[in-house]
């Protein structure tokens, strides 16, 4: 595995009374190793096809010839969707440079874009610089009935009609939903396949949180030039501990969740992630999404809160240390230390920084990552390290499947189920509701 982690600066026995006892954490491997066992029954039975995903290879082919058709004479390719249908690709996108501050008029043909948040005064002003005659779109639901993502199919739609381009739909569109059930309604399909528009299949079993290993996430990765198979293949990586049958203490996913049960037991009611990579910036608010929706349930769950080091260092760090001890911190860092431009040592002399001479950037956010663990912990701050060395398709598929794995064992472990969102359903009701009064 190219994951390694670390919770011993999230023990008392090394930060003070700030930390969890082992007889906490211990407690809570014993509720995660019972969830293990389910986790065991759903992959064995097939409830849970999530489980099966990196072992998956029969869909690769359709996902590449989607993606060619995207590739193929576009400049660019806009992704239209809503949260779990959005932000693992964006995720596998930052591989590429996608949504790096600074770099976005340095990306590859075709440039990507995700309109996940629905604002109308972007989605206008983007509608009116994208050069339509060489763009192509994807609208991604599950359900097909994602209000958000059938105001932008429609609003896509009707720009072609005024641009002239309404004639040749097929050409520029592609769907992805679930398949058609009998007698069943699905918006996405009844707007886009009378346009002859042609549709992926959105996989039944898997929810949009979850979908970053299936063609959700995929699509968009494929259409970028990232390996799809390697994606799979760290996530198999991730996985591994659970299919050799270790123990709750040996499995990576399994250890983290049970930290993050023991914290909510003792009253660590916020989760904070901070990357020290402009590349996982993404990820973190994939993170976001998929713990708050999955355990936060029936009074139960932490409060997700995604952070960028170092950035984030000058606007958080001081809440973090002086403020209440309320948080359980992960530091994600990668091998960057001896990457990036060396200091010039006359510069760094006329600065006053002599030690910088001969050193990196990569080397300071190297030690920044360090040293920021090593700061909460001296404050008592419970601290989980995650430290991947290099980060490419596999890598962040293992991290992928990490973090997938040990949500779903904390919602069980916690008595909640991790795959619905009932509350999330309530305001799009209401939403609609108004829209009509208006």
């Amino acid at each position: 595995m190219a994951l390694q982690q670390s919770i011993d600066l999230a023990l008392d026995v090394n930060i003070g009374e700030g930390g969890l006892p082992q007889a906490a954490l211990d407690d809570a491997l014993g509720l995660v190793g019972e969830a293990m066992k389910r986790l065991a029954e759903d992959d064995a039975s097939g409830r849970l096809p999530l489980l099966h995903m990196p072992r998956t290879t029969d869909d690769l082919a359709d996902i590449r010839e989607a993606a060619a058709f995207l590739r193929d004479d576009a400049t660019d390719v806009v992704i239209l969707g809503v949260g779990g249908s959005s932000l693992g690709g964006q995720t596998l996108a930052q591989l590429k440079d996608y949504a790096v501050p600074g770099t976005g008029r340095f990306t590859e043909s075709p440039r990507i874009h995700f309109l996940d948040n629905l604002d109308p005064i972007t989605f206008d002003r983007i509608l009116h610089k994208l050069p339509l005659s060489s763009s192509k779109f994807v609208a991604i639901s599950k359900s097909g009935g994602t209000g958000e993502t059938l105001m932008q199919t429609i609003a896509v739609l009707t720009a072609l009609e005024k641009a002239g381009l309404r004639s040749h739909p097929n050409d520029l569109f592609l769907g992805l939903s679930e398949p058609r059930k009998d007698g069943g309604k699905n918006a996405l399909r009844d707007l886009l396949e009378p346009e002859g528009v042609r549709f992926l299949e959105h996989h039944t079993g898997i929810g949009g949180r979850y979908s970053v290993l299936t063609n959700v996430g995929l699509l968009p990765a494929a259409v970028l030039g990232l390996d799809v198979e390697a994606i799979r293949q760290g996530a198999a990586d991730a996985y591994a501990p659970f299919r050799s049958g270790a123990a709750a203490k040996d499995a990576p996913a399994a250890l983290g969740a049970a930290l993050n049960v023991a914290a909510a037991k003792a009253g660590k009611g916020i989760a904070v992630t901070m990357a020290y990579a402009d590349r996982l910036e993404r990820f973190t608010r994939w993170w976001v999404q998929l713990w708050a929706e999955s355990v936060g349930k029936d009074g139960k769950g932490t409060q997700p809160v995604a952070a960028i080091g170092p950035v984030d260092q000058h606007s958080q760090q001081q809440l973090y240390l002086a403020g209440p001890n309320d948080k359980l911190f992960t530091v994600l860092t990668t091998g960057v230390a001896g990457k990036g431009p060396v200091m010039d040592a006359s510069l760094a002399k006329r600065a006053g920084q002599a030690a910088f001479a001969g050193k990196t950037i990569g080397d300071l956010v190297a030690a920044q990552g360090r040293a920021m663990a090593d700061t909460f912990a001296k404050n008592s701050r419970p601290t989980r390290q995650i430290h991947v060395e290099t980060l490419n398709e596999r890598t962040l598929g293992e991290l992928l499947m990490h973090f997938m794995l040990e949500t779903i064992l904390a919602g069980y472990a916690m008595g909640v189920d991790p795959f619905d969102q009932p509350a999330v359903e309530e305001a799009k009701i209401l939403a609609k509701e108004y829209l009509a009064q208006g």
